[in-house]
């Protein structure tokens, strides 16, 4: 059995008062443990869902990079442009901003919590934000890092905090889930290589058992099993692969691991062993619609992904958006 600790409460969170439903109703509330590795587990598409868009545009000159979808079938993307956030109704493709950011900062991977509790990596700026996905209200920023030679890239919610990678130096950080407790610095060693001027650790899921935490490492493409008690890594055997070069976003549903590789354009699905030490590639997913995919985002039978197009112009006017293909 997974034992976590309690997550804080709402009414911990916001000082009182319950949550207000999200505008849709019908759906599947996550299960004990989904809540308490911030994953969720939606029921299969039946019926009209099917025929739910499978591209969604983006604003000109968004520059997304992270997507993350809850218990509803609301996808919440943020911007490298100024750290907005945009959410997107799955079953219309139709969306609009929650939260407007600010001049000189990003939102790259979030993740959203059971609670409605927005938490999201902020880049060169080094911090975590947590924002109220209902009212678009910024609830807490903790600056993890100095503002040079870090970069806060993505986030897994598990147990009591919020765990975020830094590419550029090999320490994670674990946010308490609410307002109180302190962050939680956990340096990597063990297997850990942190290679220079290149993205190190990006994304991250929880482990199979909740007890752990898988890593990628983009360059030269490595995924590591990491104790939550130690922070020693363990390098994953790779089987029927060389390696998981570029990678980017994770997503692991039981013990399928799900790896976007961004300039590959390209998923790679492992199987893991029972133990998260070993990993066998089954197969890869592509998609002509894929221009330099960094994130996903389970949604039933679906992975939800936003093309961050880096190999095009990053300007006002360079189009964006996202897109959708079958497990």
């Amino acid at each position: 059995m997974t034992r976590n600790h309690p997550h804080p409460s709402r009414r911990t969170v916001l000082g009182g008062g319950a949550l207000a439903a999200f505008a849709l109703t019908a759906g599947t509330a996550p299960s004990a443990q989904a809540a308490s590795t911030g994953q969720t587990t939606p029921t299969a598409l039946t019926g009209p869902a099917t025929a739910w868009p499978t591209e969604f545009p983006l604003p000109d000159g968004f520059l997304p990079e992270g997507i993350t979808i809850g218990a509803r079938p609301y996808a919440y993307m943020g911007s490298r442009a100024n750290g907005a956030v945009r959410r997107t109704d799955l079953r219309t493709g139709e969306g609009g901003t929650i939260y407007a950011g600010a001049v000189g900062t990003a939102a790259i991977g979030l993740k959203v919590d059971h609670d409605g509790l927005l938490y999201i990596a902020g880049g060169a700026g080094g911090t975590a934000r947590v924002v109220d996905a209902r009212t678009g209200r910024l609830l807490t920023t903790h600056q993890l890092t100095d503002t040079t030679g870090h970069f806060i890239n993505d986030v897994i919610l598990l147990g009591d905090r919020a765990w975020f990678t830094d590419s550029r130096d090999s320490v994670l950080y674990g946010v308490p889930r609410g307002r109180q407790g302190e962050v939680r610095p956990l340096p990597l060693s063990g297997d850990w290589v942190q290679t220079p001027d290149v993205n190190n650790a990006n994304g991250i899921v929880a482990t199979p058992d909740g007890r752990g935490l898988i890593v990628v490492s983009s360059q030269p493409g490595r995924l590591y099993h990491v104790d939550l008690g130690t922070g020693h890594a363990t390098e994953l055997t790779l089987h029927s692969a060389n390696d998981v070069s570029d990678g980017d976003g994770l997503v692991r549903i039981g013990r399928t691991l799900y790896v976007v590789q961004n300039r590959q354009n390209r998923i790679s699905v492992f199987a893991l062993d029972r133990a998260a030490r070993s990993a066998t590639l089954r197969r890869t997913i592509t998609d002509p619609r894929f221009d330099v995919p960094t994130t996903a985002a389970r949604w039933h039978d679906r992975l939800y992904l936003v093309n961050a197009r880096f190999t095009s112009p990053q300007t006002p006017e360079t189009t964006f958006n996202g897109v959708a293909v079958p497990l």
